[in-house]
Parts: structure tokens; sequence; C-alpha cells
């Protein structure tokens, strides 16, 4: 009777959805890789494009992980992980995206099957971290440094990193020209730190061996008033002053009352107005600049002023370009033209306005800093330069790592066949059930080279077969084969210059256990019913705003309404 009389606890709001155990585990598992199968036929050279069409009607095709993984609208909350791996993984090494993803999902694929067979997630996760550490110090031990070499032949080095990041590209059957035009670039901005230094500007029409580098600024000609067309458009060594104020002729405030007593006194308040702009433009001829930028606007009467004195001006220029300019002339944005001195302005070697495309662009070149570039690129369709622009973006975030870390491992899925075995090796070693686990974390590792061939068409099971005789040589000759993507066979990945820096794989199997752990980790989840739908929410709301609040008391998750 005492237990029947015993008080209900409710703990939970009515309506909260919880789900525990082995099956959340698992749906947490399926979710994922389910997630890593949108972006999986994206991997390597051979991979497909996707093209994602966004409620606003923008359309996007990229082969890029992170990309994919930001536009895809992903609500399941273990899934998010996997988009959070990606994104760290592009701003941290900016390429390796989709590896990431696979690689993640791949070591939870292999955890199910032990998940189901009732271990507990806690002895995986102490045997996959065992295992990340020692794939991480073999791929140190397998590194191979490019430090000590002359310019030119780390040029040639990077060059054939960029080149592995951009054959899986949209611009792929271009990369030997984009490599070397990345690897320029960034050995221009030399030891500077910022990625804005190095700009990139879309101009569409032309095909994309009509793409340059400015070793300097160039950024499309702003809006310019009547006068313009009389500023000469080439200097050489021009002396260059950047302002931050504008060159206009300004009329009194709204509201402002001025009281005479006689008319003539009116002429003298208009006159100087009329003093205090002739007064900033005299001083800015007196600084013996030909070229004027300003970030804000430079009007009709400063345009037809400089037009008179042969000296070039641009107003409203973008900050961004502004301050690129800045640091390749070596000059200072001023806020104001009084006591303009030489050390504020900048120089350049050639300053010219050309024709590219249908836009005219300014562009200086032969900076004596030469902490800056530009990359101008053409192409057909819009989309096509903004994924070419996004290939790019990942191409100098490579080779701007492998010149700081300066190690290079063998692409190809090479890599990843070698740590394979040694893991496989490694776990023989083991004495207990931390030897399926860890050899369960090295057939993950497999899932690289078996995606490159699946892409490309090829017979994954007799590739692999190929690679896995040529790793287990016991000399260790066979360690940087990997999968051949133009005959469908095996072939020395160093040897055909298929490199990637150390840091992106070791970043990748970091990123990609720590993600896999995370979720092997979660074993109850717990919905609000408030975030089950921002539209029932609102429908509640309105509903109970009516109702007086009454009327969805009492409704739990099983009691839809009809």
């Amino acid at each position: 009777m005492a237990a029947m009389l015993q008080p209900q606890i409710i703990l939970l709001k009515e309506g909260t959805d919880t789900s525990q155990g082995k099956a959340q585990l698992v749906s947490n598992i399926n979710a994922c890789t389910a997630v890593a199968d949108v972006v999986r036929t994206t991997l390597g050279p051979r991979g497909m494009d996707k093209l994602i069409h966004d409620d606003k009607g923008n359309v996007t095709i990229s082969n890029d992980g992170a990309t994919i993984m930001k536009l895809l609208d992903i609500v399941h909350p273990a899934a998010k992980i996997l988009v959070d791996i990606a994104k760290s993984q592009d701003s941290e090494v900016g390429d390796g995206t989709t590896t990431v993803v696979l690689l993640a999902a791949e070591f939870l694929k292999e955890a199910k099957p032990f998940i189901e067979d009732g271990v507990h997630s806690q002895n995986l996760i102490r045997s996959y971290r065992t295992a990340s550490h020692l794939a991480i110090e073999k791929v140190k031990e397998l590194a191979i440094s490019i430090e000590g070499k002359s310019l030119e032949e780390k040029k040639s080095l990077l060059a054939k990193c960029a080149a592995t990041t951009l054959s899986s590209k949209l611009i792929g059957g271009e990369k030997d020209f984009f490599a070397s035009m990345v690897v320029d670039s960034v050995i221009a901005i030399g030891n500077e730190d910022r990625l804005n230094m190095i700009g990139i500007k879309k101009v569409p029409g032309g095909t994309m061996r009509d793409s340059f580098l400015v070793n300097g600024v160039a950024f499309k000609k702003t809006f310019s008033y009547a006068g313009f067309e009389q500023q000469p458009k080439k200097f050489s060594n021009p002396k260059i002053l950047l302002l931050n104020i504008e060159l206009e002729l300004k009329s009194e405030k709204e509201n402002a009352e001025i009281r005479l007593s006689d008319p003539s006194q009116y002429q003298s308040i208009v006159d100087a107005e009329w003093n205090i702009i002739y007064e900033k433009l005299d001083k800015c001829v007196e600084s013996g600049a030909k070229v004027v930028l300003s970030r804000l606007a430079i009007g009709d009467l400063g345009t037809q002023y400089f037009a008179d004195r042969d000296i070039f001006c641009a107003g409203r220029v973008a900050e961004e370009d502004l301050q690129r300019v800045a640091a390749a002339t070596g000059g200072t944005i001023q806020t104001s033209v009084n006591n303009v001195i030489d050390e504020v302005l900048g120089t350049c070697e050639v300053f010219e306005e050309k024709q590219v495309g249908n836009e005219r662009y300014n562009i200086f070149s032969g900076c004596p800093s030469g902490r800056t570039a530009t990359i101008v690129l053409r192409g057909g369709a819009d989309q096509f330069i903004e994924e070419a622009e996004r290939s790019l973006h990942d191409a100098i975030m490579i080779v701007r790592r492998a010149l700081k870390n300066s190690t290079v491992v063998a692409g190809g899925g090479a890599i990843d066949m070698e740590i394979s075995r040694y893991l496989r090796q490694h776990a023989r070693t083991i004495a207990g059930k931390s030897q399926l686990f860890i050899n369960s974390y090295a057939k993950a590792l497999e899932v690289i080279p078996r995606q490159l061939c699946d892409n490309a068409g090829f017979d994954a099971t007799d590739v692999l077969n190929k690679l896995r005789q040529k790793h287990a040589h016991p000399s260790g000759e066979g360690a940087p084969f990997g999968v051949d993507i133009n005959t469908g066979g095996v072939a020395d990945s160093f040897a055909n210059f298929v490199w990637e820096p150390a840091v992106v794989k070791i970043n990748a199997i970091n990123a990609a256990t720590e993600a896999a752990c995370l979720i092997l980790s979660v074993d109850e989840t717990v919905k609000n019913p408030k975030s089950e739908s921002a539209q029932g929410e609102a429908a509640a709301s309105a509903m109970g705003g009516r109702r007086g609040g009454a009327a969805f008391r009492g409704r739990g998750r099983g009691m839809r309404r009809r």
C-alpha cells in the first residue's frame, strides 16, 4: 500500500525526448556515416562535384569538403561534430577536409560491431587514442624535410605540394599553371601571417589561362567623377598618397543658422567653404604625390583639380585594398593632409590602369616591400570562378604550411597504407581486446586509398591488395607506394611528386580520432521539446496567446494533433 502511494517523480519537462544506451550510440554512428557518404565521392583527383542550391536561390558547385559541410544544413547533434572538424581542418591547414570527415566516419563504422557486441565504449576510446598517438609518431618518422634547400629547389618542391592539392579540384586540368602562381604569391608575402595580403580578384570572361599574378596590388577601378578621363593612366616610380578623408565640397550642416547684416558677407562664407577644399587639394599636390587614393569620396572638383595637374586619383577604395597598397608600397594611411612628409608616401615601380575583361583595373607592380600579391582570376561561369577561388585558397594554405613546417609525406593513400601496416604489426604485440580495436583502427585508415580507387572507377579490392603486398616488403622500400590514378595500378607517390605536408595528415588523424572518441563517449541524448521545431514553438505561442496558454498543456510527444 505504501509503495502505491509513492509520489511520481517528474524530472524533465513533459514532452522531453530522451534516448540512451547502445541504440543511441549506434544511431549517432549511423548519422555520422550518412554525413560522410555525402562528401565521400568528392575525394581525390577524380572526385565528383556537388551542386548545392540554398533557400535564397544561390547555387554553389564545389568538391571542397569544408564548403559542402558548411552549406549542408545539418541538424543532427552528433553529425554536427563532423561539420566542426571539417571547419577546423580548413582553418588550421586549409586542405584535407574531406579526408578528416571520411576518417572519423570510418573509425566509427569500425567501432559499430564492437558496440553492438556489448564492448564498453571507453575500451574502444582508450585503444583509439593509443593508435592515433602511434600513427602520428609514424607520420613524423616517415616525413621528409625540405629545409636547407636553395630557393629554386624549394619553389619546385612547394609547387609539387600545391599541384597535389589542386589536382583534386575543378581547376585540376591547369594545376601546374596555378601551382607556380600560388608558390610565387606565397613567397612574395614572405613571413607575413595575414592571408589577406594575397588578394584574389575575380573577373568573368576569358579562359583560366588568362589569369595572372600581380607582384603588388590590383583592384577594380572605383566610381569616378567627370574629369577622370583626363588623368594620366600610367606612371613610373610615382609617389603614392593614401588618405582616409573626404575631398569633397562640404555644404553647411542642415539647420545651421547664420544671421547676416550684409549680403556681401554671405559670399565670404561660400568662399570659406571653397577655400577649405582648395587648401586640402593644394596640400596633396605639394606633397609631390602622383597617385592619390582615399577610402572616402573624392568629388568632381577634386577629380578635375588633380586631372589638371597630371595626378591620378581614386576615391571610395575598399579598406582591404587600401591596407594592401599601404603594405606593398610602404606608405601610411593619413587621416589629415596637414604636414604630409615623404616618409608617409608610398612608391612602386609601375602604376597603370589596365583593361581586364569588361573591367578596368588599377595595378601597382614592382613594390619595394613586396609583402603582398594579387591573383586575378579569369573564367567562364561565375560559379566556376568562385570554386577556383576556393581551390586557390586551399593551395595557398598548403604552401604556407609546407613553408613553415617544411616536412612532406607521400600522398595518394601511401602514408595511410603505411600507417595501417605499422598498426596491424603493432597490434600483434598487444594481448587482450585492445589488439582487435587497434586492428580495426588500422583497417579504417584504408578508406582513403579505397575511396580514391572507387572515385576513379578502378577495382578497389585489386588495388588495395597490390598496395598491401608492396607495403609488406620487409626492407620498407614499398612505403611511398600509393594509388596511381592514371593507370589504376600502384606507383611510387614520391617519385610521381604526389606530396602533401605532414601537418595535413597529422591534423586529420588527430581531429578524426578526437571526433570519433567524442561521439563514442555519448550514451544519452536529451532533446528539449522546445528545440523540436521552431515552427511548432511559434504556433504554440500564437495558440497560447489566444487561449490563455492552456492549449498545449498535457500534450506529450505521442499525441499528435490532427
